[in-house]
């Protein structure tokens, strides 16, 4: 897959919220800085600096109604083109509410919490039937989860060959630790898989949060880079996330520099394109 160079930049992952310290608990002191409420409105000018022209809100919290929160700001702005909503992949129900999301044109896929979940979770009966389910509907499935997961992960990705997947946050590999070994093994494997892709997003989290350098992600770029190939690359912000750790420019500035040498319709694709077709953006 490929897209002209003068494809439109599109953020493949971001949130929004209403900040509650119970929900969102899991904001830690280090990241106390995004302990507040985050809109629309707060992201629209960090876009027209940044060259961005539309983006895919994914869910935070782990309710239908966070579906419907983020939809709702999806008809008010039109540079939200996409959800990645929650619903219980377990409910016995789950056809029905499939139908019924299906129903709304910019729900795009959905995305659990994994990596709060042990490894088995994703492997249980229930939720490989709801997983199992998505395709029949057109909806993409995030695939959230850390390092220890991705043995899981493959087995999950390898029942569904046709069920469009795509790893948040390259897998969160130990970025502060220099660590690649068993990740960089487990998305090799991971990214035999066509149906599989990367996002290029929670980079900076993943790295010393206050001393980080560009350099720090290189051999984590390069090992995506060479498993997924250009064509499965989606670029992410993981805003307002990534504002405990970098600014946004900071943080597009890391793909978009080591991308600097790719031809201009391979860094169209990553910033962009990718995005589109793997979420069938109307642009």
């Amino acid at each position: 897959m490929s897209a002209p160079a003068n494809f439109p930049v599109i953020d493949s992952h971001q949130h929004f919220w209403h900040y509650d310290p119970v929900q969102h608990s899991w904001i830690n002191d280090e990241m106390a800085v995004i302990r507040k409420n985050f809109f629309p409105e707060d992201l629209q000018p960090l876009y027209k600096d940044a060259g961005v022209t539309a983006c895919v809100a994914v869910q935070a919290d782990q309710t239908e109604a966070e579906t419907f929160f983020l939809t709702d700001l999806a008809s008010k702005y039109s540079f939200i083109r996409a959800v990645v909503g929650w619903v219980d992949l377990r409910d016995d129900a789950l056809e029905d509410r499939l139908g019924f999301f299906a129903q709304q044109p910019v729900i795009k896929g959905f995305r659990h919490v994994l990596q709060g979940e042990e490894p088995a979770f994703m492997l249980q009966e229930s939720f490989l039937r709801g997983i199992g389910m998505l395709s029949d509907f057109g909806f993409t499935y995030d695939i959230l989860i850390y390092p220890q997961h991705l043995p899981a992960a493959l087995q999950l990705v390898r029942k569904f060959p046709d069920q469009p997947f795509v790893i948040d946050h390259i897998a969160k590999p130990y970025i502060k630790r220099g660590e690649l070994g068993a990740w960089e093994n487990g998305m090799r494997q991971l990214a035999e898989y066509p149906n599989v892709h990367c996002k290029l997003s929670g980079m900076v989290t993943e790295a010393d949060m206050r001393h980080w350098k560009e350099q720090d992600f290189r051999p984590y770029l390069d090992v995506v880079t060479e498993s997924f190939g250009t064509g499965r690359l989606l670029y992410g912000s993981d805003w307002p996330v990534c504002l405990s750790a970098a600014s946004y420019n900071q943080v597009i500035d890391i793909v978009k520099n080591y991308y600097a040498p790719f031809s201009a319709d391979e860094q169209a694709a990553i910033m962009g394109g990718n995005a589109a077709a793997f979420y069938q953006l109307n642009l």
